[in-house]
C-alpha cells in the first residue's frame, strides 16, 4: 500500500497504486527516515557547540549555554547565520570549517535534496499508474500470486498472452515482488475491497483469474468482481468440490477444483503410471506435451479434424459451444472454428 500526498488540509491518504516494476518504501516512511538523520545532524552541532562552549561568545551575554548551542546549531546548520553567537578560538573556528559546515551541506542535502526526490518520485509513479490505468483494455486480472497463481501467468505468457496486459492482485508483498521479476504488474491488497478491484480495472478487464487459499474469499471475490464486470469470463480455483455450486451461482463461469484434480491424477497414477505421467505432462508447460486452442487454418477448412497432421485434435469449438473431436456436428471444420489440440511444447 501506497501513501500520496494530496492538496494541503486533506492529509496522507492511503491510497494503491500499481507496481511498476518494483517496490517501494512508502512516503511517508522515507520522509521520517530522512528526518531521524537530519535530527542526528542537528544534535551532532549541538553537542560540539555546548562541548566547546568556552570557545565561542555570544554578543548578548559572552555565555554560551545549552539553548544557545541548540539556538547557533539551528541557525548555522539551516545556513541563516544571524552572528549573534559565534567562534573565538582558532580550534573553534577550524572545527567549524572542517567539521560543522560539512554537517550543514549534509543536512541541506538530506533533508530538502531527499524530500524533494520522494515528492517526485512519488508523482511520477501517480503519473505512470494514470498512465498505466488509462492503457488497461481486455486485460487478464489474476487475484492470488501463489502456486497456482504463477503457473497460471507462466502458461498464459508461453500461449502468446501480453505480459503486459496481465495484473496481478495479492496481499503478500513477497507475492509482488514474484509479478515484477515475472515482468507483469502488481497492486498489493485485499482483493475482497472494491476499491483495489476498481484500480486494477476490473471493469474493463477480458479474463479474471482467482487463486485465493480460502474458498470463502473466493466466493466473495468472484461476487465482487461479477458485480464490477458482468461480462468478463471468471475462472476460479476451488478448494473443497462442496463449493463448487457456490462458486458456479456467484458467477464464475469455470471452477477447478484443486482437491479432486489432484486426488483424480494421484489415482490414475495409482492405476496406470504411464496414464498418470501423460496426464501430468499435458498439464505441465514448457516441454514433452501440452494443449493448446487456435483458430482453424484456411487450408483445414472442410477437412475432418482426424485429418490435421502433427497434432491431435481432441475438440472443436464452433459457435461457443465446445464439441468433442467425435461429435459428428463437427465431421467437416468450418470457417471460425477453434480446435483444441495436444501437441509437442514448442522449445524455450
Amino acid at each position: 500500500m501506497t501513501r500520496t500526498w494530496r492538496p494541503p488540509g486533506s492529509g496522507w491518504r492511503s491510497e494503491a497504486l500499481v507496481l511498476l516494476p518494483e517496490r517501494r518504501a512508502s512516503p511517508v516512511r522515507q520522509l521520517a527516515l530522512r528526518g531521524g538523520i537530519a535530527l542526528g545532524l542537528l544534535l551532532a552541532v549541538v553537542s560540539l557547540v555546548y562541548l566547546d562552549r568556552d570557545a565561542y561568545t555570544d554578543s548578548h551575554d559572552g555565555v554560551v549555554s545549552l539553548i544557545d548551542a541548540l539556538y547557533y546549531a539551528t541557525v548555522t546548520i539551516t545556513t541563516t547565520g544571524y552572528g549573534d553567537i559565534t567562534p573565538i578560538e582558532p580550534h573553534s573556528r577550524i572545527i567549524n570549517a572542517l567539521v560543522v559546515t560539512p554537517l550543514r551541506i549534509l543536512f541541506l542535502v538530506v533533508l530538502v535534496g531527499t524530500t524533494l526526490e520522494v515528492l517526485a518520485n512519488q508523482g511520477r509513479r501517480m503519473f505512470v499508474d494514470t498512465l498505466w490505468r488509462k492503457k488497461m483494455r481486455n486485460h487478464v486480472v489474476v487475484i492470488g500470486y501463489g502456486t497456482k497463481g504463477r503457473s497460471a501467468v507462466a502458461t498464459m505468457i508461453r500461449n502468446d498472452v501480453d505480459p503486459a496486459k496481465i495484473v496481478v492482485i495479492d496481499s503478500s508483498g513477497r507475492a509482488l515482488g514474484d509479478a515484477s521479476r515475472d515482468g507483469v504488474a502488481a497492486l498489493e491488497g485485499d482483493a475482497t475491497r472494491r476499491e483495489l478491484l476498481q484500480r486494477a480495472e476490473i471493469s474493463r478487464a477480458r479474463e479474471v483469474v482467482i487463486t485465493m487459499d480460502r474458498d470463502d474469499s473466493a466466493i466473495l471475490t468472484t461476487l465482487t468482481v461479477r458485480r464490477l464486470n458482468p461480462s468478463a469470463h471468471v475462472v476460479v480455483a476451488c478448494r473443497e468440490h462442496d463449493n463448487v455450486s457456490l462458486l458456479r451461482q456467484s458467477g464464475a463461469d469455470a471452477v477447478v477444483t484443486s482437491s479432486d484434480a489432484v486426488g483424480r491424477l494421484l489415482g490414475l497414477s495409482a492405476v496406470s503410471p504411464n496414464l498418470g505421467n501423460v496426464i501430468e505432462d499435458i498439464l505441465s508447460s514448457g516441454e514433452g506435451l501440452e494443449v493448446f486452442e487456435r483458430l482453424a487454418k484456411p487450408e483445414e477448412i472442410g477437412h475432418s479434424p482426424a485429418e490435421i497432421t502433427k497434432e491431435r485434435v481432441v475438440a472443436v469449438v464452433r459457435n461457443k459451444t465446445l464439441r468433442r473431436f467425435y461429435d459428428p456436428a463437427v465431421a467437416e471444420l468450418q470457417t471460425g472454428d477453434h480446435v483444441i489440440v495436444v501437441r509437442q511444447a514448442p522449445e524455450e
